[in-house]
């Protein structure tokens, strides 16, 4: 029998992970675990942004494998990868630099939005030219298929683009990726901004609290053109209604919720409790794994003296095929 597909997909850890990323990105692993040879990536590297506080750094590395965990992504039949111990990662990313033209980066359109997002006008040269190094962890575990959200496909065309160039030039060494999309390719904030982010501060965490999560759901964006609960409201691009879609199985309930909304017979109040019923109710097996998970108090923490094994993979489980 043919060897399965080989997937890599992964997340920076710049804190702990939201319903953006479950939507866009970890519902979809779980499932594709069970079916690919799977190599999931905490891109420990990628975080120019976060350089001046390595502290945290080395801290959402953890957060980052305990919300995979809790989510139900499994050691025993996938890989976590830390990417900085595998040093082959940066020593390909430096000599793919040498085939990424300079004009390429510059067209980038994840780099410039987030430039603009974030009000930079001057990047480090790491921050500039992360996207070689994503092509370097994509390539160097040769995978056939690269789960990302949707503002990440750029990424996956580069990578492409460099696959071709290097096979042309020496031999055929790298397969060219295909980029795979989530149901919910991007979830606005709760701000109603166009993404849910950890540093716009609009997110909902998979370890939030039940408080917590009904206080942010409570003052969630809705219908700005709605004075009355007894206006007509507008359910398309509320992100209220686009959560209860996502995360309510109660089908009839957000028909009902939706058609009374759309007819100004129930108030926003009635739809956001509901709203924050479902996603705890979606949430607490999660908490509950990832609490099972957690170094409990009195325990020596892994930190100091984290080792590859079967759940942080190092060069050795790394093949060609």
């Amino acid at each position: 029998m043919a060897a399965p597909e080989r997937i890599l997909t992964g997340i920076r850890p710049t804190g702990p992970l939201h319903l953006g990323h479950y939507a866009g990105a970890l519902e979809n692993w779980v499932k594709l675990q069970s079916v690919y040879d799977c190599y999931f990536l905490i891109a420990d590297y990628q975080v120019s942004d976060y350089a001046d506080d390595m502290a945290r750094v080395r801290e959402s590395v953890w957060e980052v494998a305990l919300d995979w965990l809790a989510v139900g992504l499994d050691p025993e039949r996938s890989s976590f990868v830390i990417e900085s111990l595998v040093p082959e990662h940066a020593e390909l990313a430096l000599w793919l630099s040498w085939f990424v033209p300079l004009g390429r980066l510059q067209r980038n359109p994840t780099l410039k939005a987030e430039m603009r997002d974030f009000g930079r006008r001057s990047v480090s040269v790491a921050f500039f030219t992360y996207p070689v190094m994503q092509v370097a962890n994509i390539l160097l575990h040769r995978a056939d298929l690269v789960p990302v959200g949707e503002d990440q496909l750029p990424h996956i065309e580069l990578t492409r683009e460099v696959a071709r160039r290097f096979n042309r030039l020496f031999k055929e060494v790298f397969p060219e990726p295909e980029g795979l999309v989530g149901r919910a390719p991007r979830l606005v904030g709760t701000d109603g901004q166009a993404k849910m982010s950890k540093s716009l501060d609009n997110a909902i965490y998979l370890k939030d609290t039940p408080a917590v999560v009904n206080e942010k759901v409570m003052s969630m964006y809705t219908d700005p053109t709605r004075i009355r609960a007894t206006d007509p409201g507008h359910v398309e691009g509320n992100p209220v209604f686009l959560y209860h879609e996502l995360f309510n199985p109660d089908r009839e309930e957000v028909a009902d919720l939706e058609d009374r909304y759309r007819r100004g017979a129930v108030g926003d109040v009635e739809v956001k409790q509901k709203l924050a019923a479902a996603l705890n109710a979606f949430l607490d097996p999660i908490r509950e794994r990832r609490a099972s998970r957690s170094i409990q108090p009195g325990r020596t923490s892994p930190r100091s003296n984290v080792r590859p094994g079967p759940a942080l993979t190092s060069t050795t489980t790394i093949e060609t095929r």
